[in-house]
């Protein structure tokens, strides 16, 4: 049994220590070699598209900035309201798809949406541990009733209307 613990030991510290290794000039912590269960390269990080303009999103995303503001590279925040947004270089995730729900592309440039994709964006900016709760099978559907509820109304909310789904929008003027 000791044996056995002294192997998971030297295991968790040889992969930290090669993390540490391949990014010699970064600190990098070993919870976050742990999150990665892969290299522990920063060039295939996460990539959030957001809607820019969504001042309910905009403010998230400025959190989720601050917190990865020690880990530079890890995710890249994409924002698909600008004019330049091109569907194709993101995993074929078109403005309108964007629009209706939150989506993530993760370090294996697999896309996830919904609830999901809130799992893996917290993840990659070390809220991991929210990301699990919200992905634990006894709180996910309410979770992802209460996000198709935030999906369908955050337009409306942020006083912008229907017909943003598709094209570029603004937010209206009365």
């Amino acid at each position: 049994m000791f044996s056995r613990g002294k192997a998971c030991f030297a295991s968790g510290l040889a992969r930290w220590y090669s993390c540490v290794n391949a990014k010699t000039a970064i600190k990098v912590t070993p919870a976050l070699c742990r999150h990665q269960h892969r290299t522990c390269s920063s060039e295939s990080g996460v990539k959030v598209l957001y809607d820019g303009l969504c001042p309910i999103c905009v403010t998230e995303i400025r959190f989720l900035q601050f917190l990865q503001k020690n880990r530079p590279g890890r995710v890249d925040f994409v924002d698909i309201s600008l004019s330049g947004y091109d569907g194709e270089k993101y995993k074929g995730v078109s403005y309108e798809m964007a629009m209706e729900e939150m989506h993530v592309i993760d370090e294996k440039d697999q896309v996830h949406r919904g609830v999901p994709a809130f799992a893996v964006m917290y993840s990659a900016v070390g809220l991991g541990w929210l990301g699990r709760f919200m992905m634990w099978p006894p709180v996910r559907p309410l979770m992802d009733k209460s996000y198709a509820v935030f999906a369908q109304n955050r337009l409306k909310w942020t006083g912008r209307g229907e017909e943003c789904t598709t094209g570029r929008c603004e937010k209206k003027t009365r």
